[in-house]
């Protein structure tokens, strides 16, 4: 049996590859300072939740045939010292994700944004035509108990290709490590600007990931983005550009048009409808017809926390939606989506500024007019996730002039922000939260009770 080791075990994206081990029938332990739910629970129910939390170096010897390291764990990590003294093979986990999938067909979607749907979309189908395979998604899908799948029998891997930092002690894109088959770029908006300052830093990754798409591949991309179309110009492979699938908007109904016939679709806004192009371009290119592509994906519902409905309240003629728009294209996609969708409702969007790009004051003019499109606009920024960050506070002038709107309301914490919510239309209503944070511990029953 092997034996495998997460230094930084409760991480999003390690405990499902843990899991996926542990279901593989690989001896796995791990560790982390931390340990927050979901994971925590889910760890457990696998039997490999850790004892105790904390770094056990003594643990850890010349059995394990690998170590698998966390962004999370700090490069002084004692778990690592040791490990880099016993010769033992250290990972990062993409590294890990490719080793498994070496002998198999790779897709891998990259972009700046609708990597995790367009991902989704392509397992949902796959699923839907009974093609077995392994994947790595960020989000937790409807009809998949687990992030993670490896196995010795599915032919392909489906991987959800970040351009975030692999580990700590190598310091390069996770998406620079899967050597795809068929790679997709969904489109390129500045991003991780504590990483890469400056634009073109953040270009030369995805240059450097086509690059990488084995002979014989191909590359997918948005023919929309200038900068994915410049990229796929200079590509060494064949490509193959795709725009918004051709839709009608109709009475709060989504529906593709397909050879002159309607095909609802449980999705909305003009960038999912790319989204699925995306999904079709990877799916025609492992060979599911067209016939089976619109069947699958008329049941498609999307991933969590991707324009998801957190619930209805038909007495007051209310919907309130969740999203992890955080990058300046995706709030703008996701308030445009939501205002094509309900035309005839108040719209109320509250978006909190949480990743390192969005509070940094250089960064906040990239926001300029992406709440333009809502009835309320409400910006959620809290000191603490500054100061986490080591960031400079921004005034709330600042931030107003930084979207570029001058009736945006700014608030600093939760009960600020149900405070400001009380006295906003709550009838007819269509709310949106956008962020990859929590707003300070709001909660869905929090807003059940305001709209």
């Amino acid at each position: 049996m092997k034996k495998v080791h997460f230094i930084a075990i409760g991480g999003s994206a390690m405990h499902n590859l843990a899991i996926a081990l542990h279901r593989k029938g690989y001896e796995v332990t791990g560790s982390d300072d931390e340990i927050f739910e979901p994971s925590r629970t889910r760890l457990k129910n696998e039997g490999i939740l850790p004892e105790e939390l904390g770094w056990h170096p003594e643990k850890l010897d010349a059995t394990y045939e690998s170590v698998i390291l966390g962004m999370h764990a700090r490069i002084d990590n004692p778990e690592l010292i040791r490990a880099q003294e016993l010769g033992l093979k250290v990972y990062s986990y993409p590294e890990y994700l490719y080793e498994q999938s070496k002998d198999k067909i790779r897709i891998v979607i990259g972009g700046s944004h609708g990597k995790t749907t367009i991902t989704s979309m392509i397992l949902h189908v796959m699923k839907q035509a009974g093609i077995e395979t392994d994947f790595m998604v960020g989000a937790q899908l409807e009809g998949f108990d687990v992030m993670v799948r490896l196995s010795e029998t599915a032919k392909y891997m489906v991987i959800e290709g970040d351009e975030y930092l692999t580990s700590p002690i190598d310091r390069v894109p996770k998406f620079h490590k899967y050597h795809p088959h068929i790679a997709v770029i969904s489109g390129i908006g500045w991003d991780h600007v504590n990483v890469f300052p400056t634009f073109d830093s953040y270009l030369e990754q995805f240059r450097i990931f086509v690059d990488t798409i084995e002979n014989g591949g191909c590359l997918i991309y948005d023919n929309n983005d200038i900068e994915a179309r410049k990229i796929a110009a200079n590509a060494k492979v064949a490509t193959y550009g795709y725009d918004i699938h051709n839709y009608i908007s109709d009475a709060e109904d989504t529906n593709l048009i397909v050879d002159n016939k309607k095909i609802r679709v449980q999705i909305f806004g003009e960038h999912n409808m790319k989204n699925i192009n995306a999904a079709y371009n990877v799916c025609k290119q492992i060979g599911i017809s067209d016939e089976v592509f619109y069947q699958a994906i008329t049941s498609f519902k999307g991933a969590s926390r991707r324009l998801e409905l957190l619930f209805e309240n038909k007495e007051r003629n209310n919907l309130v939606f969740r999203d992890f728009a955080h990058a300046p294209s995706k709030v703008l996609a996701t308030v445009k989506a939501l205002r094509e969708q309900y035309k005839e409702r108040f719209l109320t969007v509250v978006f909190e500024l949480h990743t390192y790009s969005s509070l940094s004051e250089v960064f906040i003019n990239h926001y300029e007019h992406c709440l333009d499109n809502c009835d309320k606009a409400i910006v959620f920024y809290d000191p603490h996730a500054v100061a986490i960050k080591k960031l400079e506070m921004m005034s709330d002038e600042r931030i107003v002039e930084g979207f570029a709107r001058k009736d945006i309301c700014v608030v600093h914490s939760k009960d600020e922000l149900l405070q400001m919510l009380e006295g906003v239309q709550k009838e007819n209503v269509v709310a949106g939260f956008m962020s990859s944070g929590d707003f300070n511990g709001l909660i869905t029953e929090d807003l059940r009770k305001i709209f």
